[in-house]
């Protein structure tokens, strides 16, 4: 199957429990690569409030540093920052250390990026809501400049830079740059600027609080996935799709059929990668299942 699988590290919900129980990244990130995966990746919430971890929330890492750490035991799966919130950083900050996880992986990082919805997030770092669609826009147009290695110039709503370089570039010319959320805008994003588009599924309750419309089944992710491509035009071909299957863990990878007809009609629609999200809460189940599903459904 042409399709490409990616693992995303399994998130923790509530505070009381420990980030790492579900494996040390070091030793997760080979696995990933052992059992043939192609991409691992790491979400976002950098101070994310009490209530609503309580209320079913996740905690995360910082994803560069934890991409990076798993940069240096892996040589071949793509790096995903699924997804990095945009607006809460300078973009030169986000290019850097974009750049820097590219330049260490020798050109494996994807920078998954999207608007970012927790309003107390925002409010805890000093980043106004309402600017969070002007300030991911000007992200657009800086990160690709900063990452060209020349000089530049360019006047931002919160800052002017005159005459700036970025060195070292990073390996890609330009890193890939996906788009996460099912919006108007973001697909239009999508089709006009990135390479990849990072649709969220899941139950309306999802869609509400992560403020995106809802996708309704894989009827209405393959009606957005030609919507997107139809306003690509000429770029459609080259921008990947990511959909994310959450029927898989340890307890059902039995369930053979059921999974490849997700992703068998996943590719017929038009993505080309699935993102697994990981279910596990200790390091042998994590093992077990990363080694169980890349034998069962990637390994040739």
């Amino acid at each position: 199957m042409a399709i490409k699988f990616l693992y995303q590290y399994p998130e923790v919900t509530g505070s009381d429990s420990d980030l790492l129980d579900a494996g040390e990244v070091g030793e997760v990130a080979a696995a990933v690569e052992g059992a043939g995966w192609h991409g691992f990746a790491f979400t976002e919430h950098p101070i994310p409030g009490s209530n609503w971890l309580e209320a079913g929330g996740h905690q995360t890492l910082d994803p560069f540093v934890a991409l990076g750490y798993a940069a240096a035991v892996t040589t071949r799966v793509k790096l995903l920052t699924y997804l990095a919130v945009v607006p809460y950083r300078n973009p030169f900050l986000l290019a850097k250390s974009a750049a820097t996880v590219d330049k260490l992986s020798n050109g494996r990082f994807i920078l998954g990026t999207g608007t970012g919805y927790l309003k107390s997030e925002f409010h805890a770092l000093g980043v106004d809501f309402e600017e969070r669609n002007a300030l991911f826009d000007e992200a657009l147009e800086v990160l690709p400049l900063h990452w060209k290695g020349e000089p530049f110039s360019y006047t931002g709503k919160h800052f002017q830079a005159r005459g700036v370089i970025a060195r070292p570039r990073p390996v890609q010319d330009p890193i890939p740059i996906w788009i996460g959320g099912n919006a108007k805008v973001t697909l239009r994003r999508v089709a006009e600027r990135a390479q990849g588009w990072m649709p969220l599924q899941g139950p309306p309750s999802l869609s509400t609080t992560a403020r995106t419309p809802h996708l309704e089944g894989l009827d209405g992710l393959a009606a957005k996935i030609a919507e997107m491509r139809a306003m690509a035009g000429d770029r459609a071909d080259h921008i990947d799709v990511a959909v994310s299957h959450h029927g898989a863990s340890l307890g059902n990878l039995k369930d053979v059929e059921q999974h490849r007809d997700f992703f068998g009609r996943a590719e017929e629609m038009g993505a080309t990668w699935v993102v697994v999200p990981g279910s596990t809460s200790s390091p042998s189940e994590t093992l077990d299942f990363l080694r169980e599903f890349g034998a069962t459904y990637i390994a040739p």
